[in-house]
């Protein structure tokens, strides 16, 4: 088949989650098929498009705009059934490049990579569509957990029509994928009609096992942009609340933050150390004592916590942290959602090789198992030629069948 792959995230450099998991979905699709990637870009250099021609048969770029919610635009959008950020961020420019794809590449089937594309949906016209990573529980997570009552009542109207949108796009049986089963749920509660499929998040562990470095002591690691705030949130708390509690009892401990500050600050403290993007994040994972997670909102689940346990390095977690993950707390990983038991969980690993260990090695198996590129794909494939082909044939046979009642 010929796929167009719309996309919200240019997979190049692999310094979030979603450009991770694109790249590897656009090279199991590019083994079996002809792939097309038109996808929103920041600065791109024309090292890393040329990367990306390497396994796509065409590369266009649009430049993306972040969203602003003071924008006219955006005021405006009060006034759409659309949620505000789609209506800020719509692009006539992507949408002059999707029809010109459609006119110019004999497509199909698309793939709208993260529902923000489906903004995109009404382009595509007689030609099937798989909605690829529809993360919700993030947009349920920051309804729930407002502060201010303004806050929280903008936040519940906020979720209330992202939901009436998901209904509209995603109904009618409309095949979407969803990275975990808690994910799963809570899409088909909101969309009970919507054809949901989970393709877990995953690792290339042989690709990971590959950072040969030695662990050093008392060095703690946190691997995230800070484009995705629930990260920053998260290491704000960190900072706050629980390094000190760590610092009283290993006053040399020390926390690496790798990925895109994206111009947020964070709490001072001497024992932080800020990297920004860094070309090989693996390396600097295997030489860390302990990687820590400690989401307080988002959805989901976390490539973080998979690359640690892939290189055999224990994590300590919120349970937000590890939702959608099949893990079980004390075998895989540690659990802990309050300040004082997190430091005492990541003070408790610091100070004992045995559990480290014993941890480490539990969950590079289920790693191996379960979140291994080489286990995720075949089935993310299947479910691609179903809905590419099923639906294609069911077009075919409609033409025919109406063809034959008109004779």
């Amino acid at each position: 088949m010929n796929i167009l792959f719309v996309s919200r995230w240019f997979p190049v450099p692999q310094d979030n989650g979603s450009r991770l998991r694109i790249y590897h979905l656009l090279q199991g699709l590019a083994s079996r098929h002809a792939v097309y990637l038109l996808s929103f870009a920041d600065e791109v250099a024309s090292a890393q498009v040329d990367a990306l021609g390497k396994i796509c048969r065409d590369v266009q770029l649009v430049q993306w705009k972040e969203y602003e919610p003071n924008s006219l635009k955006s005021l405006m959008g009060y006034f759409r059934s659309e949620p505000r950020s789609l209506v800020d961020t719509y692009s006539t420019d992507m949408e002059t490049e999707i029809i010109h794809a459609l006119n110019s590449w004999s497509i199909d089937m698309v793939i709208l990579s993260q529902w923000q594309m489906t903004a995109y949906r009404h382009l595509i016209r007689g030609i099937p569509i798989l909605v690829e990573e529809v993360e919700v529980g993030v947009l349920q997570s920051l309804a729930q957990n407002a502060s201010s009552i303004i806050g929280k009542l903008r936040a519940k109207l906020t979720w209330h029509k992202h939901q009436s949108y998901l209904r509209r796009v995603l109904g009618a049986g409309q095949p979407c994928t969803v990275v975990s089963e808690p994910e799963r749920a809570l899409l088909g509660r909101i969309v009970p009609r919507a054809a949901i499929h989970v393709v877990p998040n995953a690792v290339s562990v042989d690709t990971i096992a590959k950072a040969h470095v030695v662990s050093q002591p008392n060095r703690l690691i946190f691997t995230g942009s800070f484009r995705y705030r629930p990260n920053h949130e998260a290491m704000v708390w960190f900072i706050e609340q629980v390094l000190p509690l760590i610092q009283e009892k290993i006053p040399g401990v020390t926390l690496t933050i790798t990925g895109d500050a994206s111009g947020l600050t964070l709490p001072d403290n001497p024992g932080v150390i800020q990297t920004g993007f860094v070309e090989d994040v693996h390396r600097l994972i295997a030489g860390s004592t302990v990687s820590v997670v400690p989401l307080l909102v988002g959805g989901g689940t976390r490539l973080k916590i998979l690359e640690a346990m892939a290189l055999h390095i224990p994590v300590v977690s919120t349970s937000k942290g590890a939702e959608g993950l099949a893990v079980t707390a004390g075998e895989h990983l540690l659990i802990a959602d309050t300040p004082q038991a997190f430091a005492n969980q990541t003070v408790a690993l610091l100070a004992d090789e045995s559990l480290r260990r014993n941890l480490a090695d539990a969950a590079y198996a289920l790693v191996r198992e379960k979140y291994d590129w080489q286990a995720v794909l075949p089935p993310f494939l299947a479910l691609v030629e179903q809905v590419g082909i099923s639906q294609n044939q069911a077009d075919f046979q409609q033409a025919v069948g109406g063809s034959r009642s008109e004779t």
